[in-house]
């Protein structure tokens, strides 16, 4: 079999379970690792140095969402500002430097097929699994690798002989949550840790009703802000052994519009129970508003940031496209991400509203284009098949509201398409810069490349687009006719898409 690994080649080595908390990694199992992934990389290598096909899968279901790419997008250390107040801690150049267990290191190795940690895995790794588990806030941009740390976090700290949860992560979506899951199983795969996915049930669910149920006695869970109140509320979730708490996307999780308030409770619930437990908020960025709010709920914390101007829009080409009409823009999508999009992998076009994905859908339909959709109204189990089929490559494009601007991860989306523009949700006529950075990182995932195109029509378009611009310091290449074949050729050529 092409690339396969001859696992003659390693050491003889025997895996046992560590009892109780995981243990150090002994010198030996060092060696092990060391040795182990040495064979790797000489017998996946062939002569053109490509890498293993499918190398990035991650979904338990087959799917290629995850973070086991070894093409993580790395800022540079003078772009990450840390402040750990009196605490001092090492970087992390190996994983083994980390005092995993034999399985994580395993599942790190063997199933994510990661190599080393990223920069921003080496220097938030130390802060949440070496005493005295101080919080910890953490701004990294898309594609660095934030999800392993809050994951390895949350498996390293369980005490797999105790039936009790004791990590708890909370996502703003049923899809986020779903993903992070899959990547929690995939990276624990060698452990006995159990975990459930604390979501809205489809209408199709067998399960239970809440009040029905027994207590969760799973060690992880992961869950949206809503479920987990609803678990608490009827004393399922026993919360009084968790160590870790994680909020991913947090930006969006303590934002005013978002979910504060249930975040808020649920934090000061745990807080009140698990006087000790570790509270960890993830995001691709902070505002103003919640950084104050931060400071004033867990101000101890650790914090890394990296600075704003550094986030890596470039990572992907931009460019707004001058539309005399609507209609303009359903041919751009129809004439032009379409056709020459067949070849690019996938795309995922942003609207406004539930209406307007609606609207598009049809229209593209109607017209005998295949394209999927999905936004909050379409019932769960759609969703979760949705979601399962694009990320299998059923279909190429997928039309969504801001439900998938933030954490979704899909390998194959090389082109993001913005439809509308975000806008602050009481204030429509600014720009909600976070939601853009966010889209933009549904594009170009761990390093490869990727393409943006803005679609605008109306001058209140054209005016949130130049306050995005100037809020990012980006001026952005313009493709002046829209008609134009030959230039978005080349637009894709400069993103090296073609």
């Amino acid at each position: 079999m092409e690339n396969q690994i001859n696992f003659k080649q390693v050491p003889a080595f025997s895996l046992s379970k560590t009892s109780g908390n995981n243990q150090s990694t002994q010198p030996e199992v060092k060696q092990y690792w060391s040795s182990f992934l040495q064979v790797v990389r000489e017998s996946t290598m062939s002569q053109d140095s490509s890498p293993l096909p499918n190398m990035q899968s991650l979904s338990l279901d087959g799917t290629n969402n995850a973070e086991n790419d070894n093409n993580l997008e790395d800022p540079s250390p003078s772009e990450i500002t840390t402040d750990t107040g009196n605490t001092w801690y090492e970087t992390a150049a190996r994983f083994e430097d980390l005092g995993l267990s034999e399985e994580l290191l395993k599942g790190l190795y063997v199933e994510m097929r990661f190599d080393k940690p990223s920069m921003i895995q080496s220097k938030t790794l130390p802060m949440i699994l070496k005493p005295p588990y101080k919080d910890l806030v953490a701004q990294s941009h898309n594609g660095t690798g934030k999800t392993t740390c809050f994951v390895l976090g949350m498996l390293s700290r369980v005490n797999v002989n105790l039936k009790a949860p004791q990590a708890l992560c909370i996502c703003p979506t049923r899809e986020l949550a779903i993903q992070n899951l899959e990547v929690l199983r995939k990276m624990g795969k060698y452990t006995d840790i159990k975990s459930y996915c604390a979501i809205p049930m489809g209408s199709k669910s067998p399960d239970l009703p809440i009040p029905k149920r027994m207590p969760l006695t799973d060690q992880v869970v992961i869950g949206t802000p809503g479920t987990i109140k609803k678990w608490l509320s009827y004393k399922k979730l026993s919360v009084r052994e968790i160590k870790i708490l994680v909020f991913d996307e947090a930006d969006h999780m303590l934002a005013e519009d978002g979910f504060k308030d249930d975040s808020t409770r649920i934090m000061r619930e745990i807080k009140a129970s698990s006087a000790h437990c570790q509270v960890l908020l993830f995001s691709a960025s902070f505002n103003d508003i919640v950084k104050n709010f931060i400071q004033r709920e867990i101000p101890d914390a650790n914090k890394l940031y990296v600075q704003r101007e550094q986030l890596p829009l470039d990572v992907v080409k931009q460019y707004k496209v001058n539309c005399p009409d609507e209609l303009a823009k359903i041919r751009i999508i129809k004439d032009k991400i379409f056709d020459l999009g067949e070849h690019l992998g996938q795309t995922v076009i942003f609207v406004r509203s539930r209406a307007s994905a609606s609207a598009l859908h049809t229209e593209l339909e109607d017209s005998g284009w295949e394209c999927s959709i999905i936004h909050g109204a379409v019932d769960n189990d759609e969703r979760d098949k949705i979601v399962k089929g694009f990320k299998e490559g059923l279909t190429k494009v997928l039309i969504s509201t801001d439900l998938l601007a933030r954490g979704f991860d899909q390998s194959q989306v090389n082109v993001v398409v913005n439809y509308d523009l975000p806008v602050i949700h009481d204030s429509p006529s600014e720009p909600d810069f976070e939601v853009y950075l966010h889209r933009c990182g549904r594009a170009g995932r761990f390093g490869r490349k990727g393409a943006v195109f803005n679609l605008l029509c109306t001058e209140k378009e054209f005016m949130l687009m130049r306050k995005i611009e100037r809020h990012y310091g980006n001026c952005m290449a313009e493709i002046r006719n829209w008609d134009d074949n030959d230039e978005f050729c080349a637009a894709l050529r400069a993103a090296r898409l073609l």
